[in-house]
């Protein structure tokens, strides 16, 4: 049995609900910050999210994680924290625009007999670039985010980190005193993820699932990769014995929740395994919904990342040394371990959406 009472061995294929989160990058909050909800629904509201502009290419701004027009930036659920990065985009095809770049350029040179410079070029495009934004496709997202202020974690639903890292500096220059780093632990996960491969022997509470990425560390950069396949088998483990270090792992945790792991540890294709959230959504309206499916993905979520995290060696001691798994028991051909993808840089002083998850 599980640590729930449930039936283990519960098959990865098995009816799967819809998450809250489909990814997480997660970050800790350092020592010192503290706000009350009134505190960051004031800080958040100078920064409320405007519809993009005729002529500009991007708006970026907090919105009502309910979807309520006007309503509150920040929501508690349980304890939780949660609220929503909107990003609207407008781009133009860079072939258009050089396009109209040559025809002005033309018009010019056989008005005056010149050919427009470098510098007229690049004036030129930027006109070009404003008289076509107004017709350009609009493209809506949004990021939720999670503060967990209990255990000083704040997590972006994002599997993009140039997005997470938007977010927690807008976060970090809106919030007085917030300072967050990415999460660090004792083990990296390509190490990690390589012993499990090799053993066939996961951590307490996870199982390995159907799908994998294995790249090389030397020049030729060469890339294998497993989707639905059985990983318990000898090539896998031959490939890494040869050098080929795990970038992607899928793994299964407490017949739960089931995610991909990334060498960044970021968790990926988040999935709530067969009736999870059933209980939540029965019989309630919007508001019940949106409070029942929070509180079922951080009460979830609160259990997974500990037990990740304690899998991987622990969160890492800043300015400690590094335990003597930090890098794994990988075989000595597999060269040296990815590194974890860079902190989000503070700044210098310091499920009812009309716009869909990242």
């Amino acid at each position: 049995m599980s640590r729930r009472g449930r039936q283990s061995g519960a098959s990865p294929t098995s009816e799967r609900s819809e998450p809250v989160f489909k990814n997480l990058i997660v970050y800790r909050i350092a020592p010192g910050w503290s706000a009350t909800l009134e505190q960051v629904e004031e800080a958040l509201g100078k920064t409320r999210f405007a519809p993009i502009g005729a002529t500009q290419e991007k708006s970026v701004g907090w919105t009502a994680p309910r979807g309520e027009a006007h309503g509150a930036l920040i929501e508690s659920v349980g304890g939780q924290w949660i609220c929503k990065l909107a990003v609207e985009t407008k781009s133009v095809p860079a072939s258009v625009v050089n396009r109209k770049v040559d025809e002005r350029a033309a018009q010019i040179e056989q008005s005056s007999g010149r050919k427009p410079g470098k510098k007229e070029r690049r004036d030129l495009k930027d006109e070009a670039l404003q008289a076509l934004l107004p017709q350009a496709f609009t493209k809506q997202s949004a990021v939720l985010v999670w503060i967990d202020t209990a255990s000083r974690l704040l997590v972006a639903g994002t599997g993009a980190q140039g997005r997470a890292d938007e977010l927690t500096t807008l976060l970090v220059e809106a919030l007085p005193g917030l300072s967050v780093a990415l999460f660090d632990t004792q083990v990296a996960a390509p190490a990690a993820m390589a012993d499990w491969l090799v053993t066939q022997e996961p951590p307490a509470g996870f199982s390995i699932d159907r799908e994998c990425e294995l790249k090389a560390a030397d020049e030729s950069k060469a890339v294998v990769r497993y989707a639905r396949h059985s990983l318990a088998i000898d090539e896998v483990r031959q490939h890494v014995e040869q050098g080929k270090m795990p970038t992607k792992l899928a793994l299964v945790w407490d017949d739960r929740v089931s995610f991909l792991l990334t060498e960044g540890m970021q968790l990926k294709k988040l999935t709530f395994l067969e009736t999870v959230f059933e209980d939540g959504k029965s019989g309630a309206g919007k508001d019940e919904g949106f409070d029942a499916d929070v509180a079922i993905a951080t009460g979830e979520l609160s259990q997974l990342l500990p037990d990740l995290f304690a899998a991987l060696g622990g969160e890492a001691v800043p300015g400690a040394a590094p335990s003597a798994a930090a890098t794994g028991p990988a075989p000595a051909s597999a060269g040296k371990a990815p590194a974890a993808a860079p902190a989000a840089a503070p700044s210098p002083s310091a499920g009812d959406s009309p716009l869909p998850w990242e």
